[in-house]
């Protein structure tokens, strides 16, 4: 079996519809709802957009057998204000979630996202967990930059700010799948941001006592870990002067396998190791376009870790199906 940990809903015109009318109004509209109807959410799990083909026909003919869905993180606007907006959105993209995977089972699994407000206290999203936890959803996507990369910075993800989530985390027995959001900045588009904020978070966590205070929480990396693999060794000679070695603790971690050059991908594989890393291919999205020298798709990856002939059977299976089963508590 293939399991993608790292996938985002295909949603109907609907819901960004909505997301424009909030903004516009800034909630003095009230909050309203995205009325759609359960044909038209299955719907958009086929419907061709930007890429190649419709969602679920592209997982199809990758092979992948699951994927787990969350919210299309540049979307999620966390950097707004009115928090309200925040909220209310969140919560609707979470429902879509919900009842798209209630009507597609055989495929997809839902992972919530966070309405995380910049400045607001992290406590400030539990309701929305506590309500997801109860439809089913096996994890959450975690920003670790509220402001988007504006003029005010978000705690490192060693700090104390973290902690209640963390806690509870733990509590729930149930991951963060670490996933920046938008990028308010014209110099740093979101996609590199996205890389800058997961290498920011790998940095801070192995330099802090997060693991050793919870030594139960279970944190995925995104698209590999940023520049983390590539950039390990300057970050293990500097550990080696200080009370914790920085690849122990990168090991603390899991890294997804977004990343779509075989170099890249054996890079990451041997920096942390195959227990580490959860099949992940974000398709369709920023890789799901046709590569000239190959005829395939960026995206398309699980033949190369398939063809890496110094894994054993063993451990690439711990890559397309048992990390992932084990982290997001999956009984499939």
């Amino acid at each position: 079996m293939i399991i993608d940990c790292h996938g985002h809903v295909s949603a109907p015109v609907e819901l960004w519809a909505y997301k424009a009318s909030i903004l516009a109004h800034r909630g003095s509209h009230g909050r309203g709802k995205v009325n759609v109807t359960d044909e038209q959410i299955i719907a958009a799990a086929s419907k061709k957009e930007a890429w190649p083909d419709g969602h679920l026909q592209l997982l199809h003919d990758h092979g992948t057998d699951r994927q787990l869905i969350s919210p299309r993180p540049f979307q999620m606007m966390n950097s707004v204000q009115p928090g309200r907006l925040v909220h209310w959105f969140c919560e609707e993209v979470n429902t879509i979630i919900h009842r798209q995977c209630t009507l597609i089972p055989d495929t997809f699994i839902p992972v919530a996202g966070l309405p995380q407000v910049a400045g607001e206290p992290i406590e400030n999203v539990f309701a929305e967990m506590d309500r997801c936890v109860s439809l089913g959803f096996k994890g959450f996507l975690l920003n670790p930059d509220p402001y988007e990369n504006g003029p005010e910075e978000a705690p490192g993800m060693g700090d104390r700010y973290w902690y209640p989530l963390y806690e509870k985390l733990c509590e729930l027995d149930m991951p963060a799948h670490i996933h920046a959001t938008s990028s308010v900045s014209e110099r740093t588009p979101y996609s590199l941001h996205f890389i800058n904020e997961e290498s920011i978070a790998v940095y801070t966590l192995c330099n802090s006592s997060v693991f050793e205070d919870f030594p139960d929480l279970k944190i995925v990396v995104s698209h590999g870990g940023g520049a983390m693999p590539y950039q390990f060794g300057r970050f293990e000679s500097q550990s080696l002067r200080g009370p914790r070695r920085f690849s122990e603790q990168m090991r603390k971690l899991y890294f997804d396998t977004v990343l779509y050059t075989e170099g890249a991908l054996r890079l990451l594989i041997e920096t942390v190791g195959p227990e580490r890393c959860l099949f992940g291919s974000e398709c369709p999205g920023v890789g799901s376009s046709i590569n000239p020298d190959t005829g395939v798709m960026m995206d398309h990856i699980a033949p190369c870790i398939e063809s890496f002939d110094w894994l054993s059977a063993a451990e690439k299976k711990m890559i397309f199906e048992d990390n992932a089963r084990k982290v997001f508590n999956l009984d499939l």
